[in-house]
């Protein structure tokens, strides 16, 4: 019997591909590892029984649409599923699945990582290294602050947040947080709840975004709500880029209220917001969230699981998500 055709977008770790290309004929697009838009998706879909793809490709409502009967699965090497118009997969009995409970604890060392780096000025005097300016010692040289007794501010207390307030009680920090729903009070681990948006942002020495994407949370830290944190508070994204007015926060940067940002997720990625650039102390990262060999193996096996549940047994995905 052959072996079902897979349409797989993007270059993948080693061992995913080995498994993949076990139990699959692998197509995959030519030209260099990148993001596809629609036009090279429904190319490369023609025949295919599936398709792997990753953030970023261009699966909207009209990709969807067109792509051909054959395709009887799309497995998505993410937890976010922004990419995918899922209304209109799920109108074409299409399942989509995604990679959900693997990469909860190396994005959260992402985020404190950006914390430290933000408190400690690192991002600034590793560039000052780098350009070497350094002339020595000084006990005034880029001082920045501890984190111990300082209020971490969690926004999206989902399995990323409690990661990482595990991590920031270790740190000697207090543990805020704002939620659709109160946590039980063995998730909270005396962390404190904020059922509005001005009590918690006034209560965050340090605000660490989780929030998903999409309309609703679009430019959700926005000049008003920035004006509500503490001065010298710290900004911290390793949610959603479209969450955070750029502008905004490089003009809080560029005023002092904010004592620095770390950002490792950007409204239209690879390209970032121009301001960036020459924002002061702020450290971006391109995008490492999950970016541990662990962590990426087990996304690659959770899309093959969620394939071969479909496409070789048969049966219901296990982490569809329409």
């Amino acid at each position: 019997m052959p072996k079902p055709t897979l349409l797989q977008t993007r270059a993948l770790p080693e061992a995913v591909e080995a498994r993949a290309a076990r139990d699959y004929a692998i197509r995959r697009p030519e030209g260099p590892d990148r993001t596809l838009e629609s036009a090279a998706i429904l190319a490369g879909a023609e025949g295919c029984d599936g398709i792997l793809c990753a953030a970023g490709d261009g699966l909207d409502a009209a990709t969807i649409g067109k792509l051909p009967d054959s395709v009887k699965i799309i497995a998505t090497f993410s937890v976010g599923t922004d990419h995918i118009a899922l209304d209109a997969a799920k109108a074409r009995g299409i399942p989509v699945t995604n990679t959900p409970d693997v990469l909860s604890v190396a994005t959260a060392e992402i985020a404190m990582m950006l914390v430290l780096m933000c408190a400690r000025r690192a991002g600034e005097a590793e560039r000052l290294l780098r350009a070497r300016e350094w002339t020595g010692w000084a006990p005034t040289q880029l001082m920045g602050v501890t984190l111990e007794g300082k209020r971490l501010g969690i926004l999206g207390m989902g399995r990323i947040g409690q990661e990482l307030a595990k991590m920031a009680r270790g740190m000697g920090m207090v543990v805020h947080y704002r939620n659709r729903t109160r946590l039980s009070p063995a998730e909270e681990a005396g962390a404190v709840f904020h059922g509005d948006d001005d009590a918690f942002l006034a209560a965050c020495d340090v605000l660490s975004m989780h929030i998903p994407g999409g309309a609703a949370t679009k430019n959700w830290l926005d000049a008003a709500r920035i004006a509500k944190l503490p001065r010298g508070a710290i900004v911290v994204n390793t949610g959603r880029g479209t969450t955070v007015d750029d502008a905004a926060l490089c003009a809080a940067l560029e005023s002092g209220h904010l004592r620095a940002a770390g950002l490792d997720v950007f409204t239209g990625e690879p390209k970032i917001f121009e301001g960036y650039y020459s924002a002061p102390n702020v450290t971006l990262l391109p995008h490492l969230g999950s970016a541990t060999l662990e962590t990426r193996d087990a996304m690659g096996f959770r899309c093959l699981d969620n394939l071969d549940a479909v496409l070789l047994k048969g049966a219901p995905p296990p982490h569809r998500v329409a």
